[in-house]
């Protein structure tokens, strides 16, 4: 899918803020991301955690000072709706590969049921060779795709809540809430196994993250058919990235000196946890966290907007 963008040539825009993308199937996650930006003419982007060409949905991309905040919906508990084809393995875990393996696919609701509650809560997960994740500088998939299997170490991972919303074997969909670090695919597999057989994914939509919903979102097309202003008017403020921290009002004495890199003074607060730091006129100036032996701040991640600059 190619999208008209904007005149390679124009200047690049200096944007700060949060698009809540919806990723087409089809696309990298760095495709979806580059069409996004030149479709802004923005300087500067990341996303904030890989979906498969594959799948779909909620991709949260960052401009600009956005960036610094990114890590924390990397972190963040997730949602997805999961298809499933029973009876089936492939080389890949999902559509894309060629099928290696066939079992059974006969299995009734009530065995499918407990399949998944055995799945759900703190569970170890292997991750699949076809992913990201790095080893030796190189991700898995390169690997995997030259026939070279590299060991994965177990990692602890929280299933919150698997929904069943489709069965009809060898057909399966389920709606899946999960930790960071989650892979479905090998959820998927982990399932069959339970049941003594096979599965691979057909399909995958992130439906949420952080708190961010898929009706939130928007797709490169939608964005396509807007004008600057229009798209412009759909980027969230940078601090919807760090929600979930607690929020502190800053003085703009201590404001200054956390800009010129000094240790402001501060009354008590929690040491455990960053602070969301804004100025007195509510303009947010980035993350801090408090030095308990210094009765001090010190600065997480700061802002750095043209005002800062002048």
């Amino acid at each position: 899918m190619t999208i008209a963008a904007p005149n390679p040539k124009l200047p690049k825009r200096r944007l700060n803020g949060v698009l809540l993308l919806d990723k087409p199937q089809g696309l990298s996650s760095n495709t979806a991301l580059q069409q996004a930006r030149r479709l802004f003419a923005a300087e500067k982007a990341g996303h904030t955690g890989v979906l498969d060409p594959l799948a779909t949905g909620l991709l949260p991309v960052c401009f600009g000072e956005a960036t610094k905040f990114a890590q924390y919906l990397l972190d963040a508990d997730k949602a997805y709706a999961a298809m499933l084809k029973l009876g089936e393995a492939t080389s890949t875990g999902d559509a894309e590969g060629e099928v290696v393996a066939t079992a059974r696919a006969d299995m009734d609701l009530a065995e499918f049921q407990a399949a998944c509650a055995a799945l759900t809560g703190p569970i170890r997960q292997v991750p699949p060779m076809f992913s990201a994740l790095k080893h030796e500088g190189k991700p898995l998939y390169e690997y995997a795709r030259k026939g070279i299997v590299i060991e994965r170490k177990a990692r602890d991972i929280t299933i919150y809540q698997i929904d069943i919303t489709a069965f009809a074997p060898p057909a399966a969909q389920i709606n899946v809430r999960c930790s960071k670090g989650t892979y479905i695919r090998t959820l998927s597999e982990d399932i069959a196994k339970h049941m003594g057989t096979l599965a691979h994914l057909t399909g995958l939509r992130r439906t949420a993250t952080a708190g961010f919903d898929i009706t939130q979102s928007h797709t490169l097309e939608d964005l396509a058919a807007l004008s600057e202003a229009g798209r412009d008017a759909l980027l969230l403020p940078c601090d919807v990235l760090v929600q979930h921290l607690p929020r502190l009002v800053l003085t703009p004495e201590q404001v200054k000196l956390l800009k010129f890199g000094q240790k402001p003074a501060s009354a008590a607060l929690a040491a455990d946890t960053p602070w969301r730091a804004y100025g007195e006129q509510g303009e947010f100036v980035g993350l801090v966290a408090y030095l308990p032996q210094e009765g001090c701040l010190k600065a997480v991640r700061l802002m750095n907007t043209a005002a800062d600059l002048s």
